[in-house]
């Protein structure tokens, strides 16, 4: 069945027993089993329990960035301890958490960082850290190494000194964000490089993947502008559906010539790659974290591996213990102080509607591709208060972005 499986997603035999025999491959695996006999075959898919938290760990900042969805730059006055952050990791692993990715704020600044990783590490997590890259000089990868860290995701918001340090508020941090770059794939670790794209800087975004590709990293991430924390100012600055879509297909299109796997959270790529190669024989298929080769026979997988993994995937916390659907989601669904974990993914009401596409509002609703797609609805929730509205960055939703730039 694992063959099988694997040789959909375009995986040889000798790929599959490697990625298999690999600990969080084999945990991952388990989730996905559990997730079907919690929640059966659901479109999209479900896991047992979330992949992946992003635990945004601090909100202490050495940059002040002008989209930045936490507010970042000092550190709330209720932040888990030290010793309550190791029981949520205690929580996390128990329930069967692949991967933690550690964020903020700026993770790298909160002094039991490495204390907390190894921690997560020692349990069998893949230990991610998404960070602005100033602070990683050879020393500082060595002490990430040393703690267990194997994913570097580093922000870089364009391609030159001018559009990235005015985007993070700090003259310099363009050339110390690529040393960082530097540093960390020196030292060995899977990079990706993440740009969240505005009128600031689409344009720059085809030069951002080419310095990516000089520097060596691994991936690409292309982040949707979420209106949320200090980005609320920004809202003018969106893209337009238009360029989302031009952009998306432009990410497409240059994924068959990059030596890097592009990526993007915004779910409309994953409708966008469909309809780019409707009668090819392969289909690539990109997920928030993976980008699958379906068969022309097997393209049906779409509609449970596609669209966003807010909440059935994977959930945010906050540095106070708020657990989330996702990091550009101020929604508040529990605490990890007080509540039972395993119970909010299975059984709160927020992530059981936001996992139904069937309840979409609007052309959302309405869509065929709203299994493999279903809008951000995260950018719902920012623009009209409600998560299950439609997301007006979609093409297909031009009067709703119309409408919003008329009030």
């Amino acid at each position: 069945m694992l063959l099988k499986g694997g040789e959909a997603f375009g995986m040889d035999e000798e790929e599959i027993i490697s990625k298999f025999s690999d600990p969080f491959w084999g945990k991952a695996l388990a989730s996905t089993i559990k997730g079907v006999a919690l929640f059966g075959m659901h479109r999209p898919f479900i896991s047992g329990a979330p992949y992946l938290i992003v635990w945004d760990l601090t909100y202490s900042c050495n940059l002040r960035c002008k989209h930045c969805y936490a507010n970042a730059g000092k550190p709330l006055e209720d932040e888990l301890t030290t010793e309550e952050a190791k029981r949520a990791i205690d929580i996390f692993d128990r329930a069967g958490v692949v991967s933690i990715a550690f964020s903020g704020g700026e993770p790298l600044v909160r002094k039991d960082f490495f204390e907390l990783a190894k921690y997560a590490a020692n349990k069998g997590m893949y230990i991610a850290v998404a960070t602005n890259g100033t602070l990683i000089t050879p020393r500082m990868a060595e002490k990430m190494k040393d703690a267990g860290v194997k994913f570097v995701q580093i922000s870089l918001d364009g391609a030159s000194p001018e559009t990235h340090d005015a985007f993070r508020g700090i003259d310099g941090a363009f050339e110390k964000t690529v040393e960082g770059i530097k540093n960390a794939v020196k030292a060995g670790f899977f990079v990706e490089v993440a740009t969240t794209a505005t009128r600031y800087n689409h344009e720059e975004v085809p030069s951002i993947i080419d310095l990516a590709e000089k520097l060596g990293v691994n991936w690409f991430m292309l982040y949707n502008f979420v209106p949320t924390g200090r980005g609320k100012f920004m809202v003018k600055n969106d893209l337009s559906p238009e360029e989302r879509e031009e952009l998306l297909k432009m990410l497409y299109r240059k994924m068959n010539d990059s030596s890097l796997t592009l990526l993007s959270t915004a779910p409309q790529f994953a409708r966008v790659a469909l309809q780019e190669n409707s009668d090819d024989d392969v289909t690539i298929m990109p997920t928030h974290f993976y980008a699958a080769r379906l068969s022309k026979k097997l393209r049906a997988l779409a509609d449970f591996i596609g669209g966003c993994g807010c909440g059935r995937f994977y959930l945010a916390m906050r540095p106070n213990g708020n657990i989330e659907p996702c990091v550009f989601f101020p929604l508040t669904i529990g605490n990890i102080r007080r509540d039972d974990f395993e119970g909010l993914w299975r059984n709160n009401k927020i992530l059981n509607e936001l996992r139904n596409k069937d309840l979409l509002e609007g052309k959302c609703g309405d869509c065929p591709y709203r299994y493999q797609c279903g809008g951000c609805r995260a950018r719902a929730y920012g623009y009209f208060g409600d998560y299950l509205a439609p997301d007006p960055g979609c093409i297909i939703n031009r009067d709703k972005y119309q409408e919003l730039l008329t009030h």
